[in-house]
C-alpha cells in the first residue's frame, strides 16, 4: 500500500480486529471519498464535505442505501478511530431510496426440488442455510467445534454486526454432518503431519492460546482443498471455501430445479423464517433465530403468516427423504 495516510487506516482496522473483508471495503469507500474531493488530506475535510460526498453517492450515482451506510460507516471510522477527529452533524444528508422489496420465499416444494441438485459440501451448506436460518458467509466461517449434534444447536460467531447467537440444528442434517466431520478429519490429520501454522482465529486468540489453532476443535467445517497464504500474517493455512463457491453452486441448482423465482443463497435463509412462522413460532423466537437486533427486521416475513406459538421445530424436518 503505497499512500502512508492509508496503511494508517488498515492499521486502525486490524487494531479492531475487523475481518478482512471489513478492511478491504473500508480502504475502498475511504479512497473513494479522498480522491472525490481532489486527493486533499482527510484532516483539511470536514462535515460538509462528508454530506456533499453522501449526497453525491445518492442523487449521482444512485447507490442503493445499504452502499450509502457502508460509506458513511467507513468515513465516519476514519474520522474516529484514525484522525481522532469528531466528524460532526451531516445528519442532513441525502439519504439514497430504493424501491421495498419483500424477500423472496420459497416454498417448501421448491427447496427439496433445489436440494435434490445439491451433493457434497454444497447440499450441507444449503440444508444449513435453510435449516437454521444462516447467511452464507456464518454458513463457510463453521467450525467444527460450532455444531453441537446432542442438543441440535449451531452457533454462529461473529456474525453479522460483530454478533454471536445460537440456532437449532435440523435431526435430517445430522448424518450429513457427521459425514463431513469424517472428511475433515482425515484433512486435519493431514495436515498435522505437514509444514503447516494451523487454522486462522479472530481477534487475536492466537497470541492468548498458541497451540489453538492446531486443534481440531477451531477447525472449518468447510475447510478449503488447499493452503493459502494468510495476507496479514504470511502463514501457511487451510482456510475456509469461498462464499462464491457456495453461491455458484446454488445459483446452478435453482436453475436446474427450474426455480424461476430471483432467488439466491439469502432466499433460503428468508424460507427458514417464513416457514417457521408457518410451522407456529412466534416472531420473537424467529428474531433471535436469525440474530436480528430489530424486532422490525423480522416483522417483513409476516406477509405470509402471523401467529402464536413458541416451539422452535427446524423447517428442514421432512424436506430429505
Amino acid at each position: 500500500m503505497k499512500s502512508a495516510f492509508l496503511k494508517k487506516v488498515r492499521d486502525a482496522i486490524r487494531k479492531k480486529h475487523y475481518s478482512i473483508k471489513t478492511e478491504t471495503t473500508y480502504l475502498y469507500w475511504i479512497t473513494y471519498y479522498i480522491r472525490h474531493h481532489g486527493l486533499q488530506h482527510p484532516s483539511k475535510l470536514g462535515t460538509k464535505d462528508i454530506r456533499s460526498f453522501l449526497d453525491y453517492l445518492s442523487l449521482k450515482q444512485n447507490v442503493a442505501p445499504g452502499t450509502q451506510k457502508i460509506a458513511l460507516n467507513a468515513i465516519v471510522f476514519m474520522y474516529k478511530h484514525v484522525l481522532l477527529i469528531d466528524p460532526g452533524d451531516f445528519s442532513d444528508y441525502h439519504k439514497a431510496t430504493g424501491p421495498k422489496k419483500l424477500p423472496v420465499v420459497l416454498t417448501r416444494d421448491e427447496v427439496r426440488l433445489l436440494l435434490q441438485q445439491l451433493s457434497g459440501p454444497a447440499f450441507l451448506c444449503a440444508g444449513l442455510m435453510y435449516g437454521s436460518g444462516l447467511r452464507v458467509m456464518e454458513t463457510v466461517r463453521l467450525r467444527i467445534s460450532d455444531i453441537e449434534i446432542d442438543r441440535l444447536t449451531v452457533r454462529v460467531r461473529d456474525g453479522k454486526g460483530r454478533k454471536s447467537r445460537f440456532t437449532t440444528l435440523a435431526p435430517d442434517l445430522v448424518e450429513h454432518i457427521e459425514h463431513q466431520f469424517n472428511y475433515i478429519k482425515s484433512q486435519y490429520e493431514i495436515d498435522k503431519s505437514r509444514d503447516w501454522d494451523g487454522v486462522y482465529l479472530p481477534n487475536a486468540l492466537e497470541k492468548k492460546y498458541p497451540s489453538a489453532p492446531f486443534e481440531w476443535g477451531w477447525q472449518y467445517l468447510f475447510a478449503a482443498e488447499h493452503y493459502s497464504i494468510d495476507p496479514r500474517s504470511g502463514k501457511k493455512r487451510r482456510h475456509h471455501i469461498a462464499e462464491q463457491t457456495v453461491q455458484r453452486s446454488i445459483r446452478q441448482a435453482i436453475q436446474k430445479a427450474g426455480i424461476t423465482k430471483p432467488a439466491s443463497c439469502h432466499s433460503l435463509r428468508h424460507s427458514f423464517a417464513t416457514h417457521l412462522l408457518e410451522n407456529g413460532a412466534d416472531i420473537r423466537t424467529v428474531q433471535e433465530q436469525l440474530g436480528h437486533s430489530d424486532v422490525r427486521t423480522t416483522e417483513i416475513y409476516t406477509h405470509v403468516l402471523n401467529r402464536g406459538g413458541s416451539a422452535v421445530r427446524s423447517p428442514m424436518t421432512g424436506i430429505i427423504s
